[in-house]
């Protein structure tokens, strides 16, 4: 270009102003639209509320994770907490009965040397395992002229008597642990 070209191309500075104003290079932040701005500022709120959400949902799906991962810890603990309460349970029935066990072999070897002593040893084991029952928490119930209750009696047959639901023979005794039942008794009773 030449030289004169320059200066025509050399605007002043009244001009330069002018051409700050100029609307025909684009963008004119005033003469946008009012409701568009607000448009635009809404979808911005909405934009940041939903980072906020995600940052939200991103924390709890971390804390539901900690969560499960404490409470399947705490199944597995419970869980073996049971197992060991039921092996304690089978390990004191079983030591309660090991001399029941250790009676009843003497009573077999005594009764191949003398057979008339049997009854004697069988008693002893009986009352042997009584006592062990006791030892457990297991009380009797369904003795011979106890009142019939079927909370704890099962009566097989009615027989006359001279009272009413009066235990008159047992054909197999029951036990409970206090007022809970383990097995009734079975029991014929007395009907007048």
């Amino acid at each position: 270009m030449s030289e004169e070209n320059l200066k025509d191309q050399h605007l002043t500075e009244d001009q330069v102003d002018d051409n700050d104003t100029d609307t025909t290079s684009g963008f004119d932040p005033d003469n946008l639209d009012p409701e568009m701005m607000a448009g635009v500022q809404k979808m911005m709120e909405q934009l940041q509320r939903a980072d906020e959400l995600e940052k939200e949902v991103n924390d709890l799906k971390g804390k539901y994770a900690r969560l499960l991962a404490d409470f399947e810890n705490y199944r597995r603990r419970t869980n073996q907490d049971v197992l060991d309460a039921q092996g304690a349970g089978v390990a004191k029935a079983a030591e309660v009965l090991f001399p029941i066990h250790d009676d009843l072999d003497r009573a077999l070897q005594a009764a191949q040397q003398n057979p008339d002593s049997v009854i004697g040893g069988l008693q002893g084991v009986l009352n042997n395992l009584l006592r062990s029952f006791e030892k457990l928490g297991l009380e009797q119930t369904g003795k011979e002229g106890e009142q019939f209750d079927p909370n704890f009696h099962e009566a097989l047959t009615v027989v006359p008597g001279e009272q009413d639901d009066v235990i008159v023979q047992v054909y197999q005794t029951g036990f409970k642990i206090g007022s809970r039942l383990i097995r009734p008794a079975r029991v014929v009773v007395s009907k007048k």
